[in-house]
C-alpha cells in the first residue's frame, strides 16, 4: 500500500519536454497544472518529497480537512507548492520563509494562483523565532492551520522553529506537518515538540522515510 500511494504521489510530478533557460518542475494537484521555478543554490528553493506528500493529503482529504475560507500559514514555504495547493483548495494562505527566498516564492505563488483562487495568498517574511509578536501579533493573527513540509533537518535553528510553532498555534489551531527522518536529531526534535503539542501520525511512508503528523496544543479547551 505504501508503494502504491507513493507511486501515485510521484505521478503528480512532471518535467518540461524541452530544456529551458529557467529550471522548473510541474505538478498536478487540486485540478490544476502547477509550475514551480526552482534553483539549486539553497535548500529552500527546490521541491522536496515531503511537500508532495502533504499536497496529496490535502487534495484527497478535503472532507475531513476542508480548507475553504480557512486561515492557513505555511512556515518554511520554500518554492510555495503547499501554499499554492492550499490556496487552490479555497484557503486564505500566508506563505512564509526567509528574505532571500521570498522573490522566487512570490513568483511561484502569483504565477499559479492569480485569478484561480477564491483568496489571493500573500507572501511574508518569517525568520523563525525572530520578532514573532511584532510581525504576527497574537491579538490579530489567528490561524486555523499551520502547515510545514520538511522544516526539520540538519540546521541550527530547531529551538527557534519550536518557538515559532508555539507562537503561531492557538488552542484550536491544527498543525499538519510532513517530516522526513534522516538523523537522530530529528527524533530529538519530535520529543521536544511533544512537550508542547499532542502529536498524531496520520500517514506514514516508509519507502520515503516520511511521516505526516497532525498536532494540536496540549491542554487546549475541549468542546
Amino acid at each position: 500500500e505504501d508503494e502504491q500511494i507513493v507511486a501515485e504521489i510521484m505521478r503528480r510530478r512532471f518535467f518540461p519536454a524541452l530544456i529551458t533557460h529557467k529550471a522548473w518542475e510541474g505538478f498536478h494537484f487540486a485540478g490544476h497544472e502547477i509550475r514551480i521555478s526552482e534553483t539549486t543554490d539553497c535548500y529552500g528553493a527546490v521541491v522536496w518529497p515531503s511537500a508532495l506528500v502533504l499536497c496529496y493529503f490535502l487534495e484527497t482529504n478535503t472532507k475531513q480537512y476542508n480548507l475553504v475560507d480557512k486561515n492557513v500559514i505555511e512556515i518554511g514555504a520554500g518554492t510555495g507548492l503547499v501554499s499554492i495547493v492550499a490556496s487552490l483548495l479555497g484557503a486564505l494562505v500566508t506563505a512564509t520563509d526567509l528574505p532571500e527566498l521570498l522573490g522566487n516564492l512570490q513568483h511561484n505563488v502569483v504565477q499559479n494562483t492569480k485569478q484561480k483562487c477564491k483568496h489571493q495568498p500573500c507572501v511574508k517574511e518569517l525568520s523563525w523565532g525572530i520578532d514573532l509578536e511584532k510581525n504576527f501579533p497574537r491579538s490579530s493573527c489567528h490561524f486555523d492551520y499551520i502547515m510545514a513540509a520538511d522544516v526539520v533537518y540538519h540546521h541550527p535553528f530547531l529551538e527557534e522553529l519550536l518557538l515559532t510553532f508555539d507562537h503561531l498555534c492557538e488552542n484550536d489551531t491544527v498543525i499538519l506537518w510532513a517530516m522526513k527522518f534522516r538523523l537522530e536529531r530529528e527524533n530529538q526534535f519530535v520529543d521536544r515538540f511533544q512537550t508542547l503539542f499532542d502529536l498524531e501520525m496520520i500517514s506514514n511512508f516508509p519507502s520515503l522515510d516520511i511521516t505526516l503528523y497532525k498536532a494540536m496544543r496540549k491542554g487546549r479547551m475541549k468542546a
